[in-house]
């Protein structure tokens, strides 16, 4: 069942304009926002777009909850230095002050 804030329809707008910004990068592109802490990876199994609105309207519950189950996690730095190695490509979403990436499937 689909969370109801994802389904309110005040939260339908949001959600088209974060689709919108949502967008493929090449994870050198992304490595001076690792630097500065601001890389957040989101695991495969989860919504890119649920945790990007849940970010953007600070519901610390929910996404408290995804960083005790590793849904949610800080980029490690062998994950990093993995990526570097590749370019890997990821999808990304910026939420200030945070870039909230997850691998392409």
């Amino acid at each position: 069942m689909p969370d109801s804030k994802i389904t309110e329809p005040a939260n339908q707008e949001l959600i088209a304009r974060l689709n919108s910004e949502t967008a493929k990068i090449g994870w050198h592109e992304l490595q001076k926002h690792y630097a500065a802490g601001n890389v957040i990876a989101v695991s495969d199994s989860a919504d890119l777009i649920a945790v990007a609105l849940a970010f953007h309207q600070d519901n610390r519950s929910q996404v408290e909850g995804w960083l005790a189950d590793k849904t949610v996690f800080e980029v490690e730095d062998q994950q990093a230095l993995d990526w570097h190695e590749n370019n890997t490509e990821l999808w990304a979403v910026v939420i200030p002050p945070f870039v909230l990436v997850q691998e392409i499937k």
